[in-house]
């Protein structure tokens, strides 16, 4: 059974970092794109990045470029989204999921071109 599982939120003060985790289970990672997404309460889902199947990190959100970095350990079956100077406007669930154009990332992250969701993550930013 194909699954995508998120790891790593928490509660975290303004300026913080964290790192999220997306590890998959009953499949590997090796030829699969993996797209980070967030949802905050009362708005749509955004994209925040994609990665390859190469490691080519691609799409980062305007929000959250120069601050997240997303990458991947195929030995560990996982990608990561490094997440530092945390804000109180990153305050989500993160979820993972993999694109239709999988092994490639699609030219915009957009939750409409991705399955296999995972179950998510909070994030908390607050002082």
């Amino acid at each position: 059974q194909l699954q995508l599982v998120e790891s790593g939120g928490g509660l975290v003060q303004p300026g913080g970092s964290l790192r999220l985790s997306c590890a998959a289970s009953g499949f590997t990672l090796d030829n699969v794109a993996i797209g980070w997404f967030r949802q905050a309460p009362g708005k749509e889902r955004e994209g925040v990045s994609c990665i390859s199947s190469r490691g080519t990190p691609a799409n980062y959100a305007d929000s959250v470029k120069g601050r997240f970095t997303i990458s991947r350990d195929n030995a560990k079956n996982t990608v990561y989204l490094q997440m530092n100077s945390l804000k109180a406007e990153d305050t989500a669930v993160y979820y993972c999921a993999i694109p239709l154009s999988s092994p490639y990332c699609p030219a915009q992250t957009l939750a409409i071109e991705y399955r296999y969701w995972g179950q998510g993550t909070q994030v908390t930013v607050s002082s």
